[in-house]
C-alpha cells in the first residue's frame, strides 16, 4: 500500500525535513489515528495557567500553538486535496504568525481548541484514507516547492510531533 511508504528527500522541500524525519516508518493513516488521540490526552492536561504561558514575550502561548497547529493541518490537507485530484495550480505560502495574530485562539478555552484539532483530524484521516494509491504520488507546487500528497501527510504528523515536543519542554512543565 502507498500509505506505507515514506516519501523521499524529492517530495518535499528541505525544511520540512525536521518534521519528516520525526514520523515513524509504517501506515502513515494508522500514525494520524493514534497520534490525535495522544495529542488530545496531553493538551487536555493543560493547566489554565499552562494554556495562557509563553516562555518569551515574542513567543505564543500554549492555547496559540495549539490553533497554529490546526491550522497548518487545515493549509496542508487543503493541499493535499487539491494535488491529489491533478490540480497543479500553484499555492502560495502560509504566513504562520498572520494566521495566529488572526485566530483569536487566546480568547477561547483549551477543550474548543483540542475539539477544532480533532475534527480538522478527522477530515484529514478521511481524505487520505480514501486516497487510490497513484493519488499519493502526485505533487503540486506549494510556496514555491514541489511537494507531494505524501509528503503531506508526514508534514502534517511531523509538524505536530515538533510543537508537542516544544509544548512538552517548554510549556507543559
Amino acid at each position: 500500500m502507498t500509505n506505507q511508504v515514506r516519501p523521499t528527500s524529492k517530495e518535499y522541500a528541505e525544511h520540512y525535513e525536521p518534521y519528516v524525519g520525526r514520523v515513524p516508518d509504517g501506515d502513515i493513516v494508522e500514525f494520524l489515528e493514534q497520534q490525535i488521540e495522544r495529542t488530545v490526552k496531553i493538551l487536555l492536561d493543560a493547566t489554565p495557567e499552562q494554556a495562557g504561558f509563553r516562555y518569551e514575550p515574542s513567543k505564543w502561548t500554549t492555547k496559540e500553538v495549539i490553533g497554529h497547529m490546526g491550522d497548518v493541518e487545515r493549509i496542508m490537507i487543503y493541499r493535499a486535496l487539491r494535488f491529489s485530484r491533478g490540480d497543479h495550480t500553484p499555492l502560495p505560502t502560509m504566513y504562520e504568525d498572520d494566521y495566529v495574530a488572526n485566530g483569536n485562539f487566546n480568547e477561547r478555552s483549551v477543550q474548543s481548541l483540542v475539539d477544532e484539532l480533532v475534527a480538522i483530524r478527522k477530515g484529514s484521516i478521511a481524505l487520505f484514507a480514501g486516497l487510490a494509491d497513484v493519488a499519493w504520488d502526485r505533487t503540486g507546487t506549494a510556496s514555491g516547492a514541489t511537494v507531494s500528497v505524501r509528503a503531506l501527510a508526514y508534514i502534517i504528523a511531523g509538524h505536530e510531533l515538533h510543537h508537542l515536543d516544544i509544548l512538552n519542554r517548554r510549556y507543559l512543565v
